[in-house]
């Protein structure tokens, strides 16, 4: 994996010069200047952990001769091992194939190596098509004790629907850009609430379902893509011009165990909490009416 390097020291290296060297000494800010300098010149992606996207204001416009940007998130290196942990609760729901645990999905690999749940996008674009954000993508549903789509996609200041296949509760706790605790006792109820804050949410089961989680991105444009089981994106009727785009996708790398309250049967059991997200960001140009192809690996640290 690169070094992590924030994107922002990149873009303002030559001002960050005299910082560096009032921090870290000459011979240590003259290293990394050199390594941020060999980075930028190869045009190699730069890492990042931050855990928001953060995004100005947008204009929809009329797109003329729009582009198309497409490519896959492919897995680099030794392969890796999805992370599961045992089914301990409401068995006969949770647990219909009888596996007796459950993939946490955090990391999915398939076949050829593309890496599924990787959210493209591109960075601080301003102007461009209206919202056409998937459908699917803005329906969260708990279905066999699993989110489903494990990462959701939300317009700003619009509303997020969620709801229960299950016949037995569940309680959503939301926490990033929105905080929220949503019980759901019954089956089939629908719950709305509308995301204000772009940015990510972390989603949780309260209820006991320690396996459960997943993302929820809050966005203000509607250039995102989730990666599918091939590890293929596509972002379309792109204006033309220069971006970044970005790959960002949500730890694997456990950081702890703690225990945590099962608001149903008031026992005490315990979770897994992983590390900051990873980001990669790269260049892309675009023509008119034309389609570019970015590639982006991930691997492990």
């Amino acid at each position: 994996m690169l070094a992590e390097i924030p994107a922002a020291i990149i873009k303002e290296s030559p001002k960050k010069t005299e910082e560096l060297k009032r921090l870290h000494g000459d011979k240590e800010s003259m290293r990394c200047i050199r390594a941020i300098i060999l980075l930028t010149l190869c045009g190699i992606a730069i890492l990042s952990t931050s855990r928001a996207i953060p995004e100005g204001p947008y204009t929809v416009i009329e797109v003329h001769d729009g582009a198309t940007i497409s490519g896959t998130v492919k897995w680099s290196g030794e392969p890796v091992k999805p992370l599961s942990v045992p089914i301990t609760k409401d068995i006969d729901v949770c647990d219909p194939q009888k596996a007796k645990s459950r993939d946490l999905e955090r990391i999915i690999v398939g076949p050829a190596g593309g890496v599924e749940n990787t959210v493209v996008y591109l960075v601080d674009v301003t102007r461009g098509k209206a919202m056409d954000l998937p459908e699917t993508r803005r329906l969260l549903d708990q279905k066999s004790c699993r989110y489903v789509p494990h990462v959701s996609l939300v317009q700003a200041d619009t509303e997020f629907r969620l709801k229960s296949s299950d016949p037995i509760l569940h309680t959503i706790h939301m926490e990033g850009a929105a905080d929220f605790n949503l019980p759901f006792p019954f089956q089939n109820q629908f719950i709305a609430r509308t995301l204000h804050k772009p940015g990510i949410i972390d989603l949780k089961c309260n209820a006991g379902h320690v396996w459960m989680s997943g993302i929820v991105l809050v966005v203000r444009h509607p250039y995102y893509a989730v990666t599918d089981g091939h590890g293929d994106f596509e972002l379309t009727n792109v204006p033309p011009g220069e971006y970044q785009i970005a790959a960002w996708h949500e730890s694997w790398k456990v950081a702890r165990e703690e225990p945590v309250l099962d608001v149903g049967s008031q026992k005490m059991t315990k979770r897994l909490f992983f590390g900051d997200p990873i980001t990669i960001q790269k260049k892309v140009e675009v023509k008119a009416s034309a389609k570019a192809t970015v590639n982006f690996q991930l691997s492990a640290p």
